[in-house]
């Protein structure tokens, strides 16, 4: 029984210490994270992409 207990402990310390790995390295990557924003607001058209784009070269 004492072995049993002894073993159940270690088990539960390895647990453990793999959660507190997994949750570091998950605030590491979230914290990486580059933030973009309002997509909306940083969008620039291209008027190329226009049907009613008017090329200035003469062809």
């Amino acid at each position: 029984m004492k072995k049993a207990l002894k073993i159940l402990g270690i088990l539960i310390a390895v647990a453990g210490a793999a959660y507190a790995a997994y949750v570091i390295v998950t605030k590491y990557i979230d914290s990486k994270k580059v933030v973009i924003g309002n997509e909306a607001a940083n969008y620039v058209s291209c008027s190329c992409c226009d049907d009613t784009f008017v090329s200035e070269t003469v062809a």
